[in-house]
């Protein structure tokens, strides 16, 4: 009896860990790899250029903001006709489950900045984050000429003993912020490399090669304003890349004129210890406008 009790006890034991583990690596078989988030993506821009919303897995919860504003999904870009261009770079956090896709699409045949993040949790898309910049007036500044491919910098894939650990990575992005809060990059000592170079919007604005206001060709040393209203938020770490992917508000003082604030995607290519690139988009939004999450 006393066998046949033990003998029953620990075929119980077996099966209840057999199972844990047979769910554990089911659960484990429907996280969002690399491809599967860059599939998600694809499957975005295909809807959206169909204006085919209903053909998305979307979560009945799904939240969707554009420009900051919280809309339905169908209703903004997603009423207009638009066409894709070769740039697209996608930041795929496979840790959060996340998304983030800088493109430059075509709009009534004109060139519009277009950026999005994509949050997925069980196959479904739980969050569309996202910024439409149709020109200057809109962005501040606006040149997407040079925005014809991914730029090299970021394209660039570092080796494994390259890359930095992904809460390191996040201090280090969180340096730029900083430094804007007290104005002044050196005072935060920010891990940019020498020839680190800086895009807003297409616009070179920091780099070897910035000629836009004097003192811009050191990213580090230039003169930027102080400021202190800035509010941001880590959105994305791509660990395979090294790109920290950052949503800030710069707050007031942060447009060349007027009194409204720059609403900012940003993204810093990090490997060896250092800031090598930073690229993103902005947009003008009224004094006060909060991120919509």
């Amino acid at each position: 009896m006393l066998k046949k009790n033990i003998s029953f006890l620990f075929i119980t034991v077996v099966s209840f860990l057999i199972f844990n583990i047979a769910s554990t690596v089911t659960a484990a078989g429907v996280t969002c790899d690399r491809e599967c988030l860059k599939g998600f993506v694809t499957s975005y821009l295909d809807a959206l250029i169909a204006q085919k919303p209903d053909t998305l897995p979307l979560s009945p919860a799904v939240k969707f903001t554009e420009d900051c504003k919280v809309k339905k999904v169908g209703e903004g870009l997603w009423q207009s006709k638009i066409k894709l261009t070769d740039y697209r770079r996608d930041i795929l956090d496979v840790k959060q489950g996340v998304a983030v896709s800088f493109l430059v699409i075509e709009e009534k045949e004109k060139p519009v900045l277009f950026v999005f993040r994509l949050k997925i949790d069980g196959q479904k898309i739980t969050e569309i984050e996202s910024t439409v910049v149709r020109g200057k007036e809109e962005g501040m500044l606006f040149n997407p000429e040079n925005l014809k491919t991914v730029s090299k910098g970021m394209t660039y894939v570092p080796r494994k003993e390259q890359l930095v650990e992904r809460e390191k990575a996040i201090k280090m992005a969180d340096t730029y912020p900083e430094g804007l809060k007290v104005g002044s990059f050196v005072k935060v000592d920010s891990p940019m490399a020498d020839n680190a170079y800086r895009y807003e919007n297409g616009q070179l604005m920091a780099g070897p090669e910035c000629t836009f206001f004097e003192g811009c060709d050191n990213m580090k040393k230039q003169f930027i304003p102080t400021l202190a209203g800035i509010k941001y938020r880590t959105i994305a770490v791509d660990e395979e890349m090294g790109v920290v992917a950052v949503r800030m508000n710069f707050g007031p003082g942060s447009l060349f004129q007027g009194d409204g604030e720059l609403d900012v995607w940003h993204s810093f290519k990090i490997y060896d210890g250092l800031i090598h690139v930073a690229e993103a988009y902005c947009e003008i939004v009224p004094k006060g406008t909060p991120f919509g999450w």
